[in-house]
């Protein structure tokens, strides 16, 4: 080989023993005598080893010129940065390094106790084990004064999944994060998924509370069945539920300044072409804790309009069914009506174009006198559980509870108007404009039986009230493994 071939092989050699940290060679020795750290890769091609060479030494130089420059810069940025900075740089990596490390162990732990389901009966399964210090921390971040109805991301999530006619896999609690789908899932091409919402509650004695979450479990399987997909068992539904709550404990906000407001989630992950039911399903339950659902707080009067144009739902479709593509249809509306100073929007039967059906995502009331109206489930109003809820309680109270239809008339000479919803709650409907006509009710001021109801509602929820009715279910701290 001649000299000038055997330097450029040598040259090459050592570059590349350079990059891969080798350096016990000859060529190795001679690249390390040059200060040469090669960082380029080499064209093994003849043609063009004496460009890359000439391309490596000048970045040998450029990474000579940073290495000088390094120090000085360390110094300037370390003489003009308070200390304080570097206290709080110090304390987040450590914060980051603990959070890992949690996640880490979590996800070990939790793949280390997946269990199966046989029908209707699951099987107890370990419980990730959480960080107190962790979730005081997290919790102690969060302003309950200023919080609205917006999610913030808690610590763990619950995970299940199935493949078509097979059975439940519970992976458990898992650390809250995302999910990995296939662009062809039939959630994201056919909207196959539906969903609940549902809320806990702190006590003023400590303990955790969860409303009539087996109604919510119902209407789950009911909608399952409806969107051709496999129901999640109610006994693991409710379990789900209640180990979500206990996992993230440290974010159900304090006694009357919020709740954990609960979304389990069952979707179509597995990935088909063809219109069909997905080959594959996830069951998610998450969590963030919330306040006021409607701006101005809770108990704000709400001013709606009543939509003509746009239907929610028609007879004979999925307007029962709390499934995801219910929701995003009403936007287009709801947006324009925000525009124009309203709260939300109230929609007209299908059919006639003359009976109430729903607000956007809250079910719908109307008081005269000693009667309490309310739009009857035929099939195009979702079943709320706090709907059921109200009924039952303002019966109790010795109103008379009509569901029917009830017309836009009607409610135009209305005493009072609310709203409810496990988001809402109860909200007062302050006034009300159809055909460019406006009624307020109550003087725009929250009504008596608005007051009265939520009143009750929420002191039974957060346990100010006796639960006559056995509405709510304890959340029990679970061990690492249940």
């Amino acid at each position: 080989m001649c000299r000038a071939r055997r330097r450029r092989f040598d040259s090459t050699r050592a570059s590349i023993v350079a990059r891969a940290g080798v350096d016990s060679t000859p060529a190795g020795r001679r690249a390390r005598a040059r200060g040469c750290t090669l960082r380029v890769a080499i064209e093994p091609r003849p043609r063009w080893r004496a460009r890359s060479a000439a391309r490596a030494s000048r970045v040998a130089r450029s990474s000579a010129r940073d290495a000088a420059r390094a120090p000085q810069s360390r110094a300037t940025t370390a003489t003009t940065m308070p200390a304080t900075t570097h206290a709080t740089m110090r304390a987040t990596s450590a914060r980051a390094t603990r959070a890992r490390t949690t996640a880490t162990a979590t996800t070990a732990r939790a793949r280390a106790t997946t269990t199966r389901v046989a029908g209707r009966r699951p099987t107890r399964c370990a419980v990730s084990a959480s960080s107190d210090a962790a979730h005081a921390e997290a919790s102690g971040a969060i302003d309950w004064h200023a919080m609205g109805f917006g999610l913030t991301t808690t610590a763990y999530m619950f995970k299940a999944t199935c493949e078509l006619g097979g059975e439940w896999v519970v992976e458990g609690v898992v650390p809250y994060g995302d999910l990995s789908l296939s662009p062809a899932s039939a959630v994201l091409n056919y909207g196959q998924g539906v969903f609940e919402g549902m809320k806990a509650f702190r006590t003023s004695e400590g303990e955790l509370l969860v409303f009539r979450p087996d109604e919510n479990a119902k209407r789950c399987e009911e909608g399952a069945g409806r969107m051709s997909m496999p129901a999640v068992p109610r006994d693991l539904f409710r379990d789900a539920v209640l180990r979500t709550v206990s996992a993230n404990a440290e974010y159900v906000p304090p006694v009357g300044m919020g709740s954990l407001y609960l979304r389990p989630l069952l979707i179509g992950t597995g990935a088909i072409l063809g219109l069909g039911p997905a080959p594959s399903y996830t069951f998610l339950v998450y969590c963030s804790p919330v306040a006021s659902y409607f701006k101005g707080g809770q108990l704000t009067p709400i001013d709606l309009t009543v939509e003509e144009t746009y239907h929610r739902a028609a007879p004979g479709g999925s307007g029962s069914t709390k499934c995801i593509g219910n929701y995003s249809p009403v936007l287009k509306v709801q947006l324009e009506a925000k525009k124009r100073g309203f709260s939300d929007v109230m929609y007209l039967d299908a059919k006639e174009n003359k009976y109430i059906e729903e607000v956007s995502s809250c079910n719908f009331f109307c008081v005269k006198g000693k009667t309490i109206s309310t739009p009857s489930l035929q099939g195009t109003i979702l079943p709320g559980i706090t709907r059921k809820s109200i009924c039952e309680l303002a019966a109790a109270r010795g109103f008379t509870v009509e569901e029917r239809n009830v017309s836009i008339d009607e409610v135009m000479n209305a005493d009072e108007c609310f709203c409810t919803g496990t988001a809402v709650v109860v909200a007062p409907v302050g006034s009300v404009t159809y055909k460019g006509k406006t009624v307020k009710f109550c003087d725009g001021k929250v009504g008596p039986t608005s007051q009265a109801m939520y009143d009750e509602l929420t002191g039974i929820q957060q346990g100010k009230l006796p639960d006559e009715r056995g509405w709510n279910v304890k959340v029990p701290k679970f061990p690492i493994s249940g």
